[in-house]
């Protein structure tokens, strides 16, 4: 019996320790509506005007309140990336038509996450088609709370018209505009459900949330989001693009390769210095504590979401 046990016993003690990590979370917030999160974070869907940047003749971002939108405008008609809200629609359309496009043909979500995706149930009763990776339709067929740690967002299940109706696993392609477009997926990141857009001709690579160039990423712990998983996901968009690719990030400027290198950076220092905590038995308290994320909070300002949801994703000890 000993003998069997013997290859068994590192595995064992990775589990043990896996599973004996200190849990300490807060308690997750009260769960609240659009209206009352659009409070508590400032947006003014009817003061909210949508600015448009140029990337190449037919290749445009659109900034507004929400996730950044990446827009694909020719012969084939209007592609994008990420839909924002259903107050905005019009203004989204108004912008697109101003740019020399009419309505939105096909619209990927980059995620699920209701300031990327909730425009969905305006374009799809307007006969947008919608494409989505196979988790994220999942998820929006369901109620979910998006524990954004200050506050938590009770995202009720999309109506019919809402969920994809366009969805693959891993990758998929489309032929658009005089575009070779790739969506691709590598497993669970800043959601379950994350889509990165590459369009080769343009040389544009879309990131969604798995890329934050507006501060520390929020990390949905408690939907199956991980820290590992974000690093590993923008590595893999990295071999997928060169030097000189254009990267929309979920929100913040558009930047480049190096500043998604960067940021991986960023995130596999921050990573180690907290498993070398959690290993020897830190609280949540004890990492926020040791300062992890010292040297960057400069740049990237406010950690506090950021440190929490990463140790819960460490930790395995997801409460939400």
């Amino acid at each position: 019996m000993r003998k069997t046990l013997l290859p068994l016993l590192p595995l064992l003690a990775l589990l043990w320790t896996a599973n004996s990590f200190p849990h300490n979370a807060p308690a997750v917030p009260a769960a609240i509506d659009l209206d009352e999160l659009a409070e508590a974070f400032g947006w003014d869907f009817t003061g909210t005007q949508i600015r448009t940047e140029k990337i190449t003749d037919d290749f445009f971002v659109l900034f507004g309140a929400g996730g950044n939108i990446g827009v694909s405008i020719g012969k084939d008609g209007v592609f994008i990336v990420d839909d924002q809200f259903p107050q905005l629609t019009p203004k989204i359309h108004a912008a697109i038509g101003e740019l020399g496009g009419e309505g939105v043909d096909f619209a990927v979500n980059t995620h699920w996450h209701f300031d990327h995706a909730e425009g969905n149930k305006v374009l799809g009763a307007e006969g947008t088609w919608l494409v989505a990776q196979q988790n994220s339709r999942q998820m929006m067929q369901q109620d979910n709370i998006v524990n954004l740690v200050s506050v938590a967002y009770d995202q009720q299940a999309y109506p019919q018209s809402a969920l994809p109706d366009i969805t693959f696993a891993d990758a998929m392609q489309f032929h658009l505009n005089g575009q070779t477009i790739d969506l691709m997926h590598f497993g669970p990141a800043h959601t379950t459900g994350d889509t990165a857009v590459y369009f080769h001709e343009s040389n544009v690579l879309h990131m969604g949330d798995v890329f934050n160039n507006a501060g520390y990423p929020f990390i949905d712990a408690g939907n199956g989001g991980t820290l590992e998983g974000l690093i590993h996901f923008c590595e893999q968009a990295l071999k997928a693009i060169n030097a000189d690719t254009v990267v929309i990030p979920g929100h913040g400027p558009v930047t480049n390769y190096q500043a998604l290198a960067d940021y991986v950076t960023m995130l596999t220092t921050v990573r180690d210095r907290m498993l070398v905590l959690i290993h020897k038995g830190a609280s949540l308290d004890a990492v926020f504590a040791a300062r992890p994320t010292a040297d960057f909070d400069g740049k990237m300002g406010d950690n506090v979401r950021f440190i929490n949801r990463a140790y819960m994703s460490l930790t395995h000890k997801i409460v939400d």
